[in-house]
């Protein structure tokens, strides 16, 4: 693990600033460090009791300006701390809306993390980085500065004394980078397992009716229990490195000063050094492997929030995804579209096995395309790449010619009218829900959008009609009904323009009902653009002109024509 992530300075201009004034910061405490050392030698040296020749006015001057340097260090102190927290803040608040606005934006993939690591990762796990941000980096600083500047003085006023500190010195960030290896691995393992805590809490929350129905509640609390237990455990641990590794920086700093002070006291005693450069050095000492053995410690403190800041550039940087930054290209053609995939790959991150490998299929203008195979064919990835959640790793897609890849993304997806297998809806009206993708679609739009999916009755049955909160993921419906309210969202985006309807299981999990409803509405929907059906089975034949079979990433024999 790296003193100072360089990702963090490079993407994160509160970084930069706060290392700007840190470095000031600490070029200025180092320098009141030493004066203050310099007089305190002066104003014992000088001291009637110990010099004859001194006097108490010297002396209390001395006393004096040993004060305004104390009160100085202090003022700079604490204005260096709350200027530290205040960058902690800017980074955290930056790095939240970098990793929200990568997971939710333009090059958004919705598989990027699980919920429940994502909501961990961006509270508690960026909250870990005000160690890090305002404690580590101040301290790295002055360990860099306060040494070499001790050292010099040291070195100026006792060659031997600082001989000791130059070779004595450097044991120490050895001996820290050693129990600091050990550590990181420790520490990564407890952020792994506080995001699995995360995870597996929130989605027990969120299925706490689906385990009271089958009688699993119980097994679900005994899983996160396991799994809490096994953060505890790996929590002490890391505590335990970090509490050696205090010892073992505490004992090498302490006996470090012990062969500078024994030697000093010799020569003291034989007349071999005067009392000034004796004490000048004794104070100067301690204040040389002070900031490293703070380092230490500031460093084991922070390293979760290092862990959590590793992660979120993970994300970030991970590959096989849309730029955020590709807004800008050719114009996305009016009317139906033709798409032509021609040797399309795509692996997920963290897989060796191609998610598609090769696949080769062309979807004529106003036509629609019927996409079957066994779970884990490749289906719902094809769409991803035509949804722009990801970018192919080889290979082309075309739309009337033009690259896939060449066109704004944003601009894209609003010719496009998506049915998700399990789509999502808001804590919102029903009205709202409908209006995601068409913000500014009137009500009589809306209307005839619930109508062409045939959920009218639906609508008719909720208690304020269109104004009825539907519930955080439409709880206050079926699983049938939350589809058709999914389909009237569809349509209202056929209604505004778009011209390329994708379905990814429409009527997947619904009874025959529902399913009859969703299909007659899908005729509706899939009339006049061009559209790809994902399914299972060849059940949707009967609406597709031509249906093609995925089998591990690749197209397999197509089934034929069907009208």
């Amino acid at each position: 693990m790296k003193p100072l992530d360089p990702r963090l300075v490079r993407t994160t201009r509160a970084v930069r600033v706060h290392l700007v004034v840190t470095v000031a910061c600490g070029g200025a405490l180092t320098g009141l460090i030493l004066v203050q050392a310099w007089l305190v030698a002066r104003a014992v040296a000088r001291a009637p009791v110990l010099d004859a020749g001194g006097t108490w006015t010297d002396v209390g001057g001395v006393v004096a300006l040993v004060g305004v340097v104390a009160l100085a260090r202090a003022a700079l102190a604490y204005g260096a701390e709350t200027a530290a927290l205040r960058s902690a803040a800017a980074v955290k608040s930056q790095l939240r809306r970098r990793l929200v606005a990568h997971v939710t934006g333009p090059g958004a993939d919705p598989a990027t993390l699980d919920p429940g690591e994502l909501a961990t990762l961006t509270t508690r796990g960026l909250d870990a980085l005000d160690d890090y941000v305002a404690r580590y980096l101040p301290q790295l600083v002055l360990a860099v500065l306060v040494p070499i500047a001790v050292l010099v003085v040291v070195l100026d006023a006792d060659w031997l004394s600082a001989l000791i500190i130059a070779v004595t010195l450097p044991l120490i960030p050895v001996f820290m980078a050693l129990v600091g290896w050990q550590a990181q691995d420790h520490t990564r393992t407890q952020w792994r397992l506080l995001n699995r805590l995360g995870g597996h809490f929130l989605d027990a929350v969120e299925g706490l009716p689906t385990l009271a129905i089958f009688r699993r509640a119980r097994a679900e609390a005994a899983l996160v229990r396991r799994t809490s237990e096994a953060h505890r455990a790996a929590t002490m641990r890391t505590l335990r490195i970090a509490f050696l590794s205090a010892l073992v920086l505490e004992l090498l700093a302490t006996l470090s000063v012990a062969l500078v002070a024994v030697q000093i006291g010799i020569r003291l005693l034989y007349g071999q050094l005067d009392l000034e450069t004796a004490l000048l050095v004794l104070i100067l000492a301690p204040e040389a492997y002070l900031p490293l053995r703070e380092v230490g410690a500031r460093f084991h403190a922070s390293m979760e929030g290092v862990a959590a800041a590793e992660q979120v550039f993970t994300v970030l940087e991970r590959p096989g995804r849309v730029p955020p930054d590709r807004t800008a290209g050719a114009a996305v053609p009016d009317g139906p579209v033709e798409l032509c995939c021609l040797a399309v790959r795509l692996t997920h991150p963290e897989r060796t096995v191609p998610a598609l490998d090769g696949v080769d299929l062309v979807v004529p203008a106003g036509r629609t395309l019927l996409l079957t195979g066994t779970s884990g064919a490749g289906k719902t990835t094809l769409l991803s790449v035509l949804l722009r959640f990801a970018d192919a790793d080889g290979g082309l897609i075309t739309v009337n010619g033009t690259d896939l890849a060449d066109l704004p993304v944003q601009e894209w997806r609003r010719r496009i009218a998506w049915l998700p297998q399990r789509p999502y809806l808001f804590d919102a009206s029903v009205a709202d829900n409908i209006r995601l993708g068409v913000p500014d679609a009137d009500d009589a739009a809306v209307e005839r959008a619930v109508a062409l999916a045939e959920a009218a009755d639906v609508v008719a049955a909720l208690p304020d009609g269109y104004a009825t909160r539907l519930g955080e993921r439409g709880t206050r419906l079926s699983a049938g009904q939350r589809q058709r309210i999914a389909l009237a969202r569809a349509f209202l985006r056929r209604l505004d323009g778009a011209t390329l309807v994708l379905l990814d299981e429409p009527t997947a999990h619904l009874d025959p009902d529902n399913a009859a409803a969703v299909r007659a509405g899908v005729a509706r929907l899939l009339d006049g653009a061009t559209g790809i059906v994902v399914a299972h089975d060849t059940g949707w034949a009967d609406l597709a002109d031509e249906a093609v079979r995925l089998e591990a990433g690749r197209v397999v024999v197509p089934s034929g024509v069907h009208r």
